[in-house]
């Protein structure tokens, strides 16, 4: 109980933190989604550093990621490359996931960590916010995921 109140508080911090990014949920309404469906009903993977949770990764179906988020102290580090490291190796497969195009740094450690993007959307979201989905592959190229000669996305 103690991880999930944790990582809702990194959440939370980053939503208030981020100046584009709306807040659609109270706090103990992240907790409580936390508690009853991202802890309930996924796989959550935790990396801690020094005693402390630094970050952690939801996988839905074991081959979607659902969130990733760093404390802001532990950014650069390592940490969130070790994370995805583990669900490709959980997802057996194929792994998606979406960040808010918004996101340049999210869009360029997720490039960086082989994914492509695969779809856009204008933001017909609950944030309202235009976001990217991304695919993963084991040893994918873009060639390889849109079919020869590929489309800009």
């Amino acid at each position: 109980m103690a991880d999930m109140k944790a990582c809702a508080d990194i959440f939370n911090r980053w939503v208030d933190a981020t100046v584009w990014m709306p807040r659609i949920h109270a706090p103990e309404d992240v907790e409580r989604h936390y508690r009853e469906t991202l802890f309930a009903n996924g796989t959550v993977i935790i990396a801690e550093s020094q005693g402390e949770i630094a970050g952690f990764l939801a996988l839905a179906e074991e081959r979607f990621v659902s969130a990733l988020y760093l404390d802001p102290s532990h950014r650069g580090a390592g940490i969130g490359a070790a994370l995805l490291s583990e669900a490709k190796r959980r997802a057996k497969g194929e792994l998606k996931l979406w960040t808010f195009a918004e996101n340049a740094r999210a869009q360029r450690f997720y490039q960086r960590q082989g994914f492509v993007p695969i779809r856009r959307t204008s933001g017909d979201n609950e944030e309202g916010l235009p976001d990217i989905l991304y695919l993963w592959r084991p040893l994918a190229s873009k060639e390889a995921i849109l079919g020869t000669g590929g489309s800009d996305v």
